[in-house]
C-alpha cells in the first residue's frame, strides 16, 4: 500500500468548492478507474474523494461514460467499430462522440491507411484532464476540473518519478531546446529541433489556450500571462482543436512568431512524449510558475522526467555576472557566484542531490520549487557592485560592453533595471563604487562616470535607446487602465516597467512638469533639466501618458478614477514638504525649508537672495540649499549641523564642493531660537549638541542649553527633514499610515490595505535616493501586473532580488591593470562656483577604455548540471557568448510509447537499486 502523499490538495484554499456526490455513479467510477494510472485507484473502487471520480462526474454524463467504457484507453476506434461495440446507430453516436470530443473526454485523428476518422479515449495526462481545461466556459461552469488536472499530474507520479530514466519513459512531456542554442551542435538529432517537428507536420498547426495557465489561474495561482495561443497542436491534433472549438489554425509564420514571443518571455518549449519515436501532437510554451509538466521534475527534484539531452555550461572568462541567465532560468539551475579565486583556491559550488543512487521520498522534494527556483545568488556571494546597487544593475556587464565599444548594448543592459541612466550618472550616491572590490586595492572603478558616458547617447533623439515591449500575451496590448500618482523617479519607473510589459499607464503629476524631486529638488548645476526631459520622452515613446497639473485628491479622486475604469494605482508622491525646527521664531519672514527653496529655484533660477544665509542641516539636501543660496546672490552662507564633521550625512565630495564654493560649515550645534525684528529673521541662536542618540541607539539629540552662539542672518533655510503632504489623496481609502505618516504596505508587494493601491518611493521608505525609488518602481510594476491579471498570485515564483556580496577579505586577486582611476574634466567656460549650468564633462572614449580595464571582473554565473533541464532559455538572454548548451545527456532524447513505459522504467529501477545498495555499503 502506498504511503500518503506529502502534498495533499488543500481544498480549503481553493476559490471554489469541489462537488462530491453522496451517491456514486457506477459508470463514472468504472470509467475513472479504467483511465487512471494511479496504482491505489487502479486496484480498488473509487470514492467520492478520488479526483478520478469527481473530475469526471460533473462533465461526463452516464451516456458518455457508457460509450467510453466500450473503448480502450489510447486504442483508436472508427465510427463503425464503435457502432459494433455499443450496439447504437451511427446517427445517434456521431453527435454524442462530437459532444464527448468537445468537452475533452475524447480526441480523434485519421492515422490509418484509409485516413478514416477514428476516436481515441486518451489517458488523463497528457489527455482528457488537459482537454477539459482548454475551454474557458467549461472552467467557469465547472472549476473543479482545474483541481482535477492538478491532481492527475501529481498523484500517479509521486511514487515513480525517482525511477524514471533519462527521456521520461513515455510519461508526459519533455523539453525541446531553443533551436538557435543547438545550431552549432553537430551531434544533435533531428527530433531535438523544433524545425523538424514543424516540417513533419507542415501546414497543420493550430494554436490553443494553455490549460496550465487557465487552470492554475482558476485555482488562484495564476502567473499573469494571457493564456491564449501558447499551445500549438500539430497534425491531426490541429484539426481536432479547431473542430472542437479549442483552438484555431495558424500559419508557419504565426507559429514562429509564437515561439519567438515565448523565448522573449523566457518560456520553455516542450513537446508531448507519450507516442514513441518521431511522433508528437503538441508543442507547448511553458511558464514554470504554472506548468504542470515542468512541475513534475521540479517539485519531485527528478529532472529525468522532463530534461532535454543538453546541459548549459558557463565559460567563466566571458561571463560578467549580469544575471540575465539567472533571472530567466526556469529550473533555478543558474546562480550568481564569483570568478575570482579565494586565498585557498576556487570556490566549489554545491550540486542538487539526485535520486540516482539514494532513496527518494517527500523529504527530498521541493514543494516550494517555484520560489526556490528564483534564488539569485549562492550564499558565498557575487560581485559587490551588483549586490550593493538597490536596482541590482549589471554593472560588471555594462563595463565590459563599454570596454568593447558596445555602448548602445551597454545602455540597453542598464535600462533593463534603470530607465534613467543619464540622470543617475549625474546624481547617484554610488553605492556600487563604495562596495567595489577594486577599492580594496587602490580606488574603486569610476562606475558612475562610465555610466554617464554610456547614457550620453540617450540624450539625443537619433541615438536614444527605446527598449522593446516584452509582453506575456499574444493578444495585443493589455486593456487594463493603471494610474500612477506622482511623476517622480518611483512613479515614472513604475510606468516605464509597466509599459515594457504592454500596458499604457497614465501618470498624474500635480506640478507643471514631470520629474518630481529630480526636477524640483536637485539643482541644475548637478542635473540639467534637459537630461530629465530626454529620458522622460522615452517613456512617452513607449506609450506612457503624463498628465501634469492634476492634483489627485483635489482635482480628481481615486474613486473618480476607479469609476473611469482604472484598475490599480501606484502612489509615489514623495516627501514634498520640509520639516520645521519647532523652536521660537521659525515662522518669521526670511525662513523657509530647503524643499521650498529648491522647488522655487527649480522653477525660476533668477530667484534672488542677499545678505547672510544660514542653512540648518548636514545632509546632501542642505549642501544643495547652501550652494543654491550662493548662486542666488547670498553674500555669505553658513551650514550648521548637529553632527561632528566626520559624522555628517552629506557625502565627502559634496562637502568639499560646497566649501570650495565658499560655504562655511559649523558642526555640533542646533537651533535654539530665531531672533526677529519687525517680523523678519535677523539672527539664529544655536545651542551645543552634546549627543545624537539615546541609550537605545535612536536619534534623540541632547543639548547644553547654556552653551550658545548667535549668528546674524538675513535668510534661514531649514534642511532638517522632509514630510509627506497627502492632501485629500487618501480620503475615503483604507490605506493605513504609520511612522512619519508613511504608507503602510506589504514589504514584498507594496500593496496597501486598500487592495488596488500600491505605494513606492519616499512615501513608503521615507526620504532616500533616486536609485532606491527606481528599484521600488520596478517592483511596483511587478505587483500591479500580477494584481490586474485575473487570479494571479502576488508572490508565487516572484524574484525576491536578494544578492550577497562575496568576501572581499578572502580573495586572491592576482595580476590586474594598474591604471589609476580616471577623472572627468570640467567645462572651464562655466563658472563652477556661481553658475546654474552643470560644468562636469563626461569621460573621453580613451578614458572609458582605461577605466573599464580597471574592473577586476569579480562575478560569474554558475550552472548546477543536476538542475539544468537543457531548455536553452539562458543562451537567448546572454549577450556575452558566455553560456552554451552541450549534448551531455543523449539518452534524454529517447522517446518511448506510454504503453511501454515499464519496459524502460524497470531496468533503470533495477540498476538504481543496485547503486543504492552499494552506496549504503560504501558508508
Amino acid at each position: 500500500m502506498s504511503k500518503p502523499t506529502a502534498f495533499p490538495l488543500d481544498e480549503s484554499k481553493l476559490p471554489y468548492e469541489i462537488p462530491k456526490d453522496a451517491v456514486l455513479r457506477e459508470k463514472i467510477v468504472k470509467l475513472g478507474q479504467m483511465i487512471t494510472d494511479r496504482i491505489p485507484a487502479k486496484n480498488r473502487p473509487l470514492t467520492a474523494d478520488d479526483p478520478e471520480y469527481w473530475g469526471l462526474a460533473s462533465i461526463v454524463t452516464d451516456e458518455m461514460a457508457d460509450v467510453a467504457l466500450k473503448m480502450k484507453v489510447r486504442k483508436p476506434m472508427t465510427l463503425p467499430e464503435i457502432v459494433k461495440a455499443t450496439g447504437r446507430t451511427a446517427e445517434e453516436l456521431e453527435p454524442l462522440l462530437y459532444q464527448m470530443s468537445c468537452v475533452g473526454l475524447l480526441e480523434y485523428n485519421w492515422e490509418n491507411p484509409r485516413r478514416e476518422k477514428q476516436y481515441v479515449l486518451p489517458m488523463f495526462v497528457p489527455g482528457s484532464a488537459e482537454f477539459f481545461n482548454m475551454n474557458k466556459q467549461q472552467i467557469a461552469e465547472h472549476p473543479e476540473v482545474t483541481a482535477f488536472f492538478e491532481r492527475m499530474t501529481f498523484l500517479p507520479l509521486e511514487h515513480i518519478t525517482a525511477m524514471v530514466p533519462p527521456g521520461g519513459a513515455g510519461i508526459g512531456m519533455h523539453v525541446i531546446p531553443v533551436e538557435k542554442a543547438i545550431e552549432t551542435e553537430n551531434q544533435s538529432l533531428d527530433i531535438e529541433h523544433i524545425s523538424h517537428w514543424l516540417k513533419k507536420y507542415e501546414g497543420k498547426y493550430a494554436a490553443g489556450p494553455c490549460s496550465c495557465r487557465m487552470s492554475r489561474a482558476a485555482m488562484g495561482e495564476g502567473c499573469g500571462d494571457n493564456p491564449d495561443d501558447w499551445c500549438i497542436g500539430v497534425g491531426d491534433m490541429a484539426d481536432y482543436l479547431v473542430e472542437t472549438h479549442k483552438g484555431h489554425y495558424v500559419t508557419y509564420d504565426e507559429v514562429m512568431q509564437i515561439l519567438q514571443k515565448a523565448e522573449d518571455n523566457g518560456f520553455v518549449h516542450q513537446i508531448t512524449n507519450i507516442d514513441g519515436e518521431n511522433k508528437i501532437f503538441a508543442i507547448c510554451n511553458c511558464n514554470v510558475n504554472v506548468c504542470n509538466a515542468l512541475r513534475t521534475s521540479q517539485l519531485f527534484n527528478t529532472p529525468n522526467m522532463s530534461r532535454s539531452a543538453y546541459v548549459a555550461k558557463v565559460e567563466a572568462e566571458n561571463c560578467v555576472a549580469c544575471g540575465r541567465c539567472v533571472e530567466y532560468c526556469p529550473a533555478g539551475a543558474v546562480k550568481l557566484g564569483q570568478k575570482l579565486c579565494t586565498k585557498s583556491g576556487p570556490i566549489v559550488y554545491p550540486r542538487q542531490e539526485l535520486p540516482d543512487a539514494v532513496k527518494w521520498g517527500p523529504e527530498k522534494w521541493a514543494i516550494d520549487y517555484r520560489d526556490k527556483n528564483r534564488i539569485n545568488c549562492y550564499d558565498t556571494g557575487t560581485a559587490p557592485c551588483k549586490t550593493a546597487c538597490p536596482a541590482h544593475i549589471a554593472v560588471q556587464g555594462y563595463l565590459k560592453m563599454a570596454a568593447q565599444g558596445r555602448y548602445r548594448d551597454a545602455l540597453a543592459l542598464i535600462k533593463k533595471e534603470n530607465p534613467f541612466p543619464a540622470v543617475c550618472g549625474r546624481i547617484c550616491n554610488r553605492r556600487c563604487e563604495d562596495a567595489c572590490t577594486r577599492g580594496t586595492v587602490d580606488q574603486a572603478v569610476a562606475i558612475d562616470a562610465v555610466k554617464k558616458f554610456i547614457a550620453q547617447q540617450d540624450l539625443t533623439a537619433e541615438h536614444r535607446y527605446v527598449p522593446p515591449v516584452v509582453q506575456p500575451s499574444l493578444q495585443g496590448p493589455w486593456q487594463q487602465k493603471i494610474a500612477i500618482i506622482g511623476g517622480g523617479p518611483a512613479g515614472l519607473s513604475c510606468a516605464y516597467f509597466l509599459a515594457l510589459q504592454g500596458y499604457k499607464p497614465t501618470v498624474f503629476e500635480r506640478n507643471p512638469h514631470p520629474g518630481g524631486m529630480l526636477r524640483y529638488g536637485i539643482p541644475s548645476f548637478k542635473l540639467e533639466k534637459d537630461v530629465i526631459d530626454a529620458e522622460i520622452e522615452i517613456l512617452q515613446e513607449l506609450g506612457v501618458e503624463i498628465r501634469c497639473g492634476v492634483d489627485v485628491g483635489r482635482d480628481v479622486t481615486l474613486a473618480d478614477l476607479r469609476a473611469d475604469g482604472y484598475k490599480a494605482f501606484y502612489v509615489a508622491i514623495g516627501c514634498q514638504g520640509g520639516r520645521k525646527a519647532g523652536v521660537p521664531g521659525e515662522d518669521a519672514e526670511g525662513i523657509q525649508t530647503a524643499v521650498t527653496l529648491l522647488r522655487t529655484v527649480g522653477d525660476d533660477e533668477h530667484y534672488k537672495m542677499s545678505g547672510k544665509t544660514v542653512v540648518i542641516g548636514g545632509g546632501n539636501v542642505a549642501i544643495d540649499a547652501a550652494r543654491v543660496s550662493l548662486r542666488c546672490g547670498a553674500d555669505e552662507v553658513t551650514m550648521v549641523c548637529l553632527e561632528p564633521r566626520d559624522g555628517m550625512p552629506a557625502s565627502d565630495e559634496e562637502i568639499a564642493e560646497a566649501e570650495e564654493e565658499g560655504t562655511a560649515i559649523r558642526c555640533g550645534y542646533g537651533p535654539k531660537e530665531f531672533v526677529t525684528e519687525n517680523g523678519r529673521v535677523i539672527a539664529v541662536v544655536l545651542k551645543k549638541c552634546t549627543s545624537l542618540y539615546n541609550a537605545e541607539g535612536r536619534f534623540a539629540p541632547s543639548y547644553d542649553e547654556n552653551d550658545t552662539i548667535t549668528l546674524p542672518c538675513d535668510h534661514v533655510v531649514l534642511s532638517i527633514g522632509q514630510c509627506i503632504e497627502w492632501g485629500g489623496l487618501l480620503d475615503g481609502e483604507a490605506v493605513e499610515l504609520g511612522r512619519g505618516q508613511g504608507a503602510v504596505a506589504d514589504p514584498l508587494t507594496y500593496q496597501t490595505a486598500q487592495p488596488d493601491v500600491f505605494v513606492g518611493g519616499d512615501v513608503y521608505t521615507g526620504p532616500r535616493f533616486a536609485i532606491d525609488a527606481i528599484a521600488a518602481g520596478k517592483q511596483g510594476a511587478v505587483s500591479i501586473h500580477r494584481f490586474v491579471q485575473p487570479n494571479t498570485s502576488m508572490t508565487i515564483g516572484r524574484n525576491r532580488r536578494e544578492f550577497f556580496e562575496l568576501d572581499k577579505g578572502n580573495l586572491s586577486i592576482g595580476e590586474y591593470d594598474h591604471t589609476p582611476r580616471q577623472q572627468a574634466a570640467m567645462d572651464e567656460s562655466i563658472d563652477t562656483h556661481r553658475s546654474f549650468r552643470d560644468a562636469h564633462l563626461t569621460l573621453t572614449e580613451t578614458q572609458v577604455r582605461a577605466e573599464t580595464a580597471r574592473c577586476l571582473g569579480c562575478g560569474a554565473s554558475v550552472v548546477d548540471p543536476n538542475k539544468c533541464i537543457g531548455c536553452g532559455v539562458c543562451t537567448t538572454k546572454c549577450e556575452f557568448d558566455a553560456i552554451h548548451l552541450h549534448r551531455d545527456l543523449p539518452a534524454c532524447s529517447k522517446m518511448v510509447k506510454s504503453e511501454d513505459k515499464f519496459k524502460a522504467i524497470l531496468p533503470y529501477m533495477a540498476k538504481r537499486e543496485i547503486k543504492i545498495r552499494f552506496a549504503k555499503k560504501g558508508k
